[in-house]
């Protein structure tokens, strides 16, 4: 098992919080700033987990969910845990995000502690070897 995480965020300073509190462990982060461009790169390079935003420019992450686990590379895709990481706080969306096929949803703002023992459930640190 490797330690590559897939964040899928349009906004910037979500993604630069993400990549700094994740890179602190080891991990090797690769970031998708629209729906399309994260299951291009899910399908296309070694992922171990995916960060996945709901509110994304193009397509919703609940479509770049169905997306990456009815892929053409569905074998090496249906695996890879999906953890939806949102703003949306209405009642039904974690079930909405579950039912897209995320493994786990968590509500922005992120917190950092909370976000390290999400992946680390997954994916174990590399520092942590």
């Amino acid at each position: 098992m490797g330690n590559s995480v897939l964040y899928i965020e349009d906004n910037p300073d979500n993604m630069m919080l993400v990549r700094r509190a994740l890179e602190s462990r080891g991990y090797k982060l690769l970031q998708a700033l629209t729906g399309i461009e994260g299951v291009s790169k899910a399908e296309n390079e070694e992922v171990d987990l995916i960060l996945l935003d709901i509110n994304l420019p193009d397509i919703d992450g609940y479509e770049v969910a169905r997306r990456i686990r009815t892929s053409d590379k569905k074998h090496a895709l249906t695996y890879v845990p999906i953890i939806a990481v949102t703003a949306n706080a209405l009642k039904g969306d974690a079930e909405k995000a579950l039912s897209a096929g995320c493994d786990v949803y968590m509500s922005k703002p992120i917190n950092i502690r909370e976000l390290w023992a999400r992946v680390e459930a997954f994916v174990p640190s590399p520092n942590s070897k």
